[in-house]
């Protein structure tokens, strides 16, 4: 599974889920940093990748267009450094392997974790 970290999300936090064995990139380093959301989401599923953010509105793009993919993972949990917030990502990724490979938008909180299959209906 490839991950794309939105803006929002630490340029660390990829690097150490790479560290992991993931395979992770930052929106800075493919040169999409201040892109508008739509761009990110079209690059993430040309790549065939997971979209990772704190961001709502690419759930609500998603939502808004029926769009059947890419998965995004959204991270409501705050104040997380980028190791912290790497270890939250990569056991989402890993527990949601199958769900995020089959396109679906995630909420992953202190407490819940949210998987609804795409499109949002």
């Amino acid at each position: 599974m490839k991950l794309i970290l939105d803006e929002g999300l630490p340029v660390a936090a990829a690097e150490a889920l790479r560290r992991f064995g993931i395979s992770a990139t930052h929106v800075l380093d493919i040169g999409l940093g201040g892109a508008r959301d739509a761009v990110i989401l079209a690059e993430a599923l040309k790549d065939n990748a997971c979209l990772v953010t704190r961001d709502a509105d690419f759930h609500q793009i998603l939502a808004a267009t029926q769009a059947s993919g890419p998965s995004v993972i959204r991270i409501r949990i705050e104040k997380l450094n980028a190791a912290e917030l790497a270890v939250v990502i990569a056991n989402a990724a890993r527990y949601l392997n199958e769900e995020v490979r089959d396109n679906a938008a995630v909420s992953v909180g202190t407490s819940h974790l949210r998987v609804r299959r795409l499109p949002l209906k």
